[in-house]
């Protein structure tokens, strides 16, 4: 069953951990995604090592460790600007919480640590000593067909961690594999899920995000969906399907979560706050949808729904724990991703859109507003080829213009409120107001930002509620 090949190139940093270790008289072995990476072609990011020294012998042969699991057999060598997690060939036994195994014994050989690993891909090793590799379960067939498969029984492996499903999900999305059929179909049984149920919110969080930074993040989101998973961490979004958009006027062809699904594809790969944004910028359809009996057709509306879902967007992420101004920026996304700009709008009017979304979220806005349009129908827009992209391209350009002759923000204003108070406006709510008038005033007419004239109209409008 044991199959070494063809060897594979071993990086300097990991030479000189080999010599460390047969200068003790060690043995140790590249493994898990660096491996994998390294077959694909890819270079790895980051290196995880296993040997049969202990964590104490690794611990006395290294200048700079970290005992960061050591209970488990797990250590961090610093070397060579390295962070190399180094773990003690072991083998692992009773997984009561469905996430932690309940005894660690350590292992004779490398063969036997592979055996206890999650997917086949993640399977094999390299000998550090001459490149040579151990691949017990066949991972490299699986890796060249792009196929996730588990090592021995999916059942068993599936009981034994929550987190391996939720996995395998990500993979699939992240290398563009396929998840093999046994595998797969297992991630569907009540038992499996009940395991997956345990795991922390905080470790699905950081799958799920993995997720939606794939290239196409609608296939892990489907899966999620179609095996039940999405019902455990993201239930709010189960009303989405079967939420029809398409109408008369022929805006959408999915419902509303396949277009929340696509949307998200269309965002930006590199942009989480936009990628989370457009998966969540219309969960609030459902909620509000109704449909409108006309002489042409029914017509769907969703009236408010971008405030429903922001509030959505918020609990949802909150639970999941995201950083709060991840949980705020998404949010905010959401509650304005509705806009409408023509050509007709004044420089006021866009100023004041300016305000209320953000200069600082306009970028972000943008991008958000091409996912939702790709999300339609699932072709992307051309800038300058289309109504669409021209009508963003003249936003933006009217906003380049009426930011330069304006104050955008009440700091930017000719006054403030110490000037306020020199004459003769107390501090309170009423030099709060007051400020925000001015500012109004500006927004409409900037060549009212003077310290004389907003001075005199302070006055006024003081005089005015002091009568």
């Amino acid at each position: 069953m044991n199959s070494i090949t063809k060897a594979v190139k071993i990086p300097p940093v990991l030479t000189r951990m080999h010599e460390i270790f047969a200068q003790g008289g060690f043995e140790a072995y590249l493994v898990g995604g660096a491996v994998r990476d390294m077959i694909m072609g890819l270079t790895p990011h980051d290196y995880d090592v296993a040997t049969n020294a202990s964590p104490h012998d690794v611990m006395k042969l290294f200048r700079r460790v970290i005992p960061t699991g050591i209970d488990h057999g797990t250590v961090t060598v610093h070397l060579m600007g390295y962070e190399i997690e180094t773990t003690t060939y072991r083998t692992e036994s009773g997984y009561s919480d469905g996430r932690h195994p309940d005894s660690v014994k350590y292992a004779a050989t490398i063969e036997e640590d592979l055996s206890r690993r999650d997917f086949t891909m993640n399977a094999v090793a390299v000998n550090l000593a001459d490149g040579s590799i151990v691949d017990p379960f066949h991972g490299r067939d699986d890796i060249r067909a792009k196929m996730i498969r588990t090592v021995g029984n999916a059942h068993e492996r599936f009981g034994e961690d929550g987190l391996r499903p939720v996995r395998a999900l990500r993979f699939a999305a992240q290398l563009n594999f396929s998840i093999e059929k046994y595998t797969y179909s297992d991630i569907f049984d009540k038992d499996t899920l009940s395991v997956v149920s345990k795991i922390s919110i905080e470790r699905f969080r950081d799958e799920f995000t993995k997720m939606l930074a794939a290239e196409q993040p609608s296939g892990s989101l489907k899966m999620m969906e179609e095996t039940g998973m999405m019902k455990l961490f993201l239930p709010e979004f189960l009303p989405c399907r079967g939420c029809i958009q398409a109408d008369v006027r022929g805006f959408h062809e999915f419902d509303v979560m396949d277009h929340l699904f696509y949307a998200c594809d269309g965002a930006p790969r590199g942009n989480m706050t936009v990628r989370l944004a457009a998966l969540f910028h219309d969960i609030g359809k459902p909620a509000v949808k109704k449909t409108e009996h006309t002489e042409a057709g029914d017509v769907n509306t969703f009236y408010n729904h971008e405030l429903v879902g922001s509030v959505t967007t918020s609990e949802v992420l909150t639970r999941l724990r995201y950083p709060s101004k991840v949980v705020n920026d998404v949010a905010h996304l959401v509650r304005e991703h509705m806009f409408h700009y023509e050509s007709t709008w004044s420089d006021a009017a866009v100023r004041r859109f300016i305000v209320r979304a953000g200069s600082e979220y306009l970028d972000d806005l943008f991008e958000l507003r091409l996912a939702d349009i790709y999300g339609m129908h699932r072709i992307p827009v051309r800038i300058h080829d289309t109504a669409a992209g021209n009508n963003l391209v003249e936003l933006k350009d009217r906003i380049a213009g009426v930011t330069k002759e304006s104050a955008m923000s009440l700091k930017e204003l000719a006054i403030n409120g110490k000037d306020l108070m020199a004459s003769g406006i107390p501090a309170g709510k009423e030099l709060g107001r007051i400020l925000n008038e001015l500012f109004n005033t500006v927004l409409d007419d900037p060549g009212q930002n003077t310290r004389e004239r907003l001075l005199k109209i302070a006055e006024q409008l003081y005089r005015k509620v002091s009568c």
